[in-house]
């Protein structure tokens, strides 16, 4: 085993998160390299302070140039909002530093271009935790063993309720598109869509803002927006993204259907898939109910009792195993810049499909 020095840019939520992945990771995976939690940067030293006590950190900056140049920083994680994500990303590239990126990639897809393009020859990995739960794992591998034949129908959506309310006031959230749904919410859907079905072919979008002013403030971001898609493997696709859904929680949920079968799933009961088989007999031919357990993929680590369940820091610590297993071996581990930057392509596409409400070719973008 050998110690790996981590630096996490940004100390919020997902800050927070990385910060607890990177203590726990070794213990629940036996991992070759050991996360040692070096520096944490904040955007003002009595917060960088704050959170280096709280986490555990040895040392804070408020400037992320000290942490992405300080030699003992050798892995980083950057949480940080996405306009600031190219500028961090291309000076610990260019320090042959592995990076490890919050999707979306970057704020633009010129952003999303240029880091991927300074990626060449590094480890880069993106952060779309949902699609590693056990569950999603285990409903990827059934579409791709064939399990419920070919694909013929997908229908994905991410919806929260969070901005429901149009007395809610306007924040940072309301500002500029890269924190409307299209930016925040829409790149998990997608990502998850590209995992299970495979690449976008073309689409017709409409985006919308639903609550124009909101107390503070005018919203220049959008609250909704709806889909159609066919896949490149000749599948129908539809796609909803909304903050604005009501009693919707973590509404990250998706069907498939296929020539001999179906899958259903829904994050907020994230511990289940529900499988159709058409070979069962007439009589007891329905959706059951599966729930993960050790034989599933990356449970085990976390619980020897089936239907125990696993949770959303669970999945930022399966991250964290995939990104130090990725920097060990040397080896690219799904989902790369590319995959980040094939997210932003269909987000971009989409929006352009709303502009000119035609539909469009996913690869003109």
């Amino acid at each position: 085993m050998a110690d790996i020095g981590i630096g996490v840019i940004g100390g919020g939520y997902m800050g927070k998160a990385h910060a607890v992945a990177m203590s726990a990771v070794g213990a629940v995976f036996n991992t070759g390299l050991r996360p040692k939690l070096e520096m944490v940067c904040a955007n003002s030293d009595a917060s960088a302070e704050r959170y280096r006590v709280a986490f555990g950190f040895a040392r804070a900056t408020a400037d992320w140039r000290v942490l992405v140049n300080d030699p003992k920083v050798e892995a980083i994680v950057i949480a940080s909002p996405q306009e600031t994500h190219r500028e961090i990303a291309l000076a610990a590239f260019a320090l042959n530093k592995p990076v490890f990126c919050e999707k979306p990639l970057g704020a633009s897809i010129e952003d999303s271009r240029a880091m991927v393009a300074a990626s060449a020859g590094q480890i880069s990995m993106v952060g779309f935790n949902y699609i590693r739960t056990p569950a999603s794992q285990f409903a990827r591998k059934l579409v791709a063993d064939g399990a419920i034949g070919d694909v013929t129908w997908f229908r994905g959506e991410h919806t929260e309720d969070f901005m429901a309310d149009p007395n809610a006031p306007a924040t940072w959230r309301t500002l500029d598109d890269a924190n409307g749904t299209m930016g925040d919410l829409a790149p998990h859907m997608i990502n998850a869509a590209l995992a299970l079905i495979g690449p976008v072919a073309s689409l017709i979008a409409e985006v919308e803002t639903v609550h124009a002013t909101r107390p503070g403030g005018k919203v220049t971001n959008d609250d909704h927006a709806q889909m159609m898609c066919r896949f490149a493997n000749g599948a129908m696709g539809q796609m909803y993204f909304s903050r604005i859904s009501h009693g919707r929680k973590m509404g990250y949920a998706y069907e498939i259907t296929g020539t001999k079968g179906a899958i259903k799933f829904d994050q907020e009961d994230q511990n289940a898939i529900w499988l159709y088989s058409m070979d069962e007999p007439e009589a007891t031919r329905g959706f059951r109910k599966i729930l993960t357990g050790p034989a599933h993929p990356d449970y085990l680590p976390f619980c020897q009792g089936p239907g125990h369940g696993t949770g959303y820091q669970d999945q930022i610590i399966i991250e964290a195993r995939d990104f130090l297993r990725a920097i060990e071996t040397k080896t690219p581990v799904w989902p790369t810049f590319q995959d980040g930057l094939d997210v932003t392509q269909v987000v971009t596409a989409a929006l352009a499909s709303s502009r000119a409400k035609a539909w469009v070719d996913v690869a003109a973008y």
